[in-house]
């Protein structure tokens, strides 16, 4: 980070990314454990533990305001410290700032009633609660196109009924309350529904390609699901226009936590590749290697510009619809690259489960689909370029 005053970083983030890059080494890493992958359980235990030591090491919650106990930094530094963090499986769950939580606390920061906040928020931000956000369907419901939302909240007296399924809900096993897309006869409305309401309920964690998912993914069936007039998030109508406004930073930030992941990858495979002989040499030293080894290095630096100039713009408050789709298509195109490099090149090592590379990769995979399928994003972009004659 020597170039930091440069991309108009803080002068004390070089401290804090010292510490977030002990603490991730120390108490993240070591605590990784295959037993952890798929238990949700037993990953709720481990982050409690995590979050107690993130908040005495001064380390927790880095993107919320100090009001609300957070650090308080721009999206330039977070950039950088969610990366340090990404680099554990662990380590963004440690410091409170893993989906879906932290997408959430925005939800209820920037919507949320004062009691919204004092049941809600507050605890999810001590990390006592944990919470999920239910907008994707089964077919013929809202997947990559929202606009097929099934999910509806009819009006009662004092109230609504929700009734509709959703599925692929990340952290819906053991969450606390869930925020619910649901079409209303005034447009797509959010709401507050607790886990404990009796027309709410998780069906099961669906099994899935990645791992150290916190709260897995969830399939919940909401039928009569009745809430309080109070249980509305924001305004009435405006529930696709919130969902925007949270799913573009909540792609930068998997951005971020993933170049981590990704160089972590990467430089497993190194240390890999210039011990390991074969045919008489290091591996390193091969040029196909070499190859390999240079192609992840310019992909993650290409990755880290992008995300930077993105938050950049976020903390100028200026808008990054363009910039949050490209970036998003980039670089989770890019890390999955990084992290099929590095095993390739570390043989059937890569494969196995004796480094954390292979699940790794098969973390990164996802990220394709996650906030938005590439094709998607891409189509998106080729419409709003060929409509606006923006520049290339």
């Amino acid at each position: 980070m020597k170039s930091a005053n440069i991309f108009g970083h803080s002068e004390t983030l070089m401290d804090l990314q010292a510490r977030m890059r002990d603490f991730v080494d120390r108490e993240a890493i070591p605590r990784e454990h295959p037993d952890l992958v798929h238990d949700v359980e037993k990953l709720d235990q481990i982050a409690h533990l995590l979050r107690e030591k993130a908040k005495a090491a001064g380390l927790y919650a880095p993107q919320l305001p100090t009001t609300y106990g957070g650090l308080g930094l721009s999206w330039r530094d977070r950039a950088v410290i969610l990366e340090e963090a990404g680099r554990s499986f662990l380590g963004p769950l440690a410091i409170n700032c893993a989906p879906p939580d932290q997408p959430n606390m925005i939800n209820l920061i920037q919507h949320g009633t004062n009691d919204q906040k004092k049941r809600y928020l507050e605890s999810s931000i001590r990390g006592d609660i944990r919470s999920c956000f239910a907008m994707t369907e089964p077919a013929p419901g809202a997947g990559s196109d929202p606009s097929m939302l099934k999910t509806r909240a009819r009006r009662k007296q004092g109230g609504w009924v929700i009734d509709g399924r959703k599925w692929f809900i990340s952290g819906a096993v053991g969450a606390a309350f869930a925020i619910v897309l649901a079409q209303t006869d005034e447009g797509a409305t959010m709401f507050i529904v607790d886990a404990e309401n009796p027309g709410y309920h998780v069906l099961r964690n669906i099994p899935s390609i990645d791992g150290y998912q916190i709260g897995g993914h969830g399939e919940i069936d909401f039928v009569n699901c009745e809430v309080n007039d109070d249980a509305v998030l924001g305004e009435i109508g405006k529930g696709f226009t919130y969902a925007q406004v949270r799913l573009e930073p909540a792609r930068i930030s998997h951005c971020m936590r993933f170049i981590g992941r990704a160089s972590r990858a990467m430089s497993i495979a190194r240390d890999y590749v210039n011990t390991r002989y074969s045919f008489g040499s290091r591996l390193s030293e091969l040029q196909q290697v070499q190859a390999m080894v240079a192609d992840s290095h310019i992909d993650l630096h290409a990755c880290r510009l992008m995300t930077w100039h993105a938050a950049a713009k976020m903390d100028a408050g200026e808008s990054i619809k363009h910039e949050s789709a490209m970036t998003k298509v980039f670089v989770s195109e890019a890390v999955c690259r990084v992290a099929d490099r590095a095993a390739q090149i570390m043989g059937a090592l890569g494969m196995s489960e004796d480094t954390p590379v292979s699940l790794i990769l098969r973390e990164l995979r996802p990220f394709r689909i996650y906030d938005g399928a590439s094709e998607l994003h891409r189509a998106t972009l080729a419409r709003r370029i060929l409509k606006g004659g923006l520049r290339a």
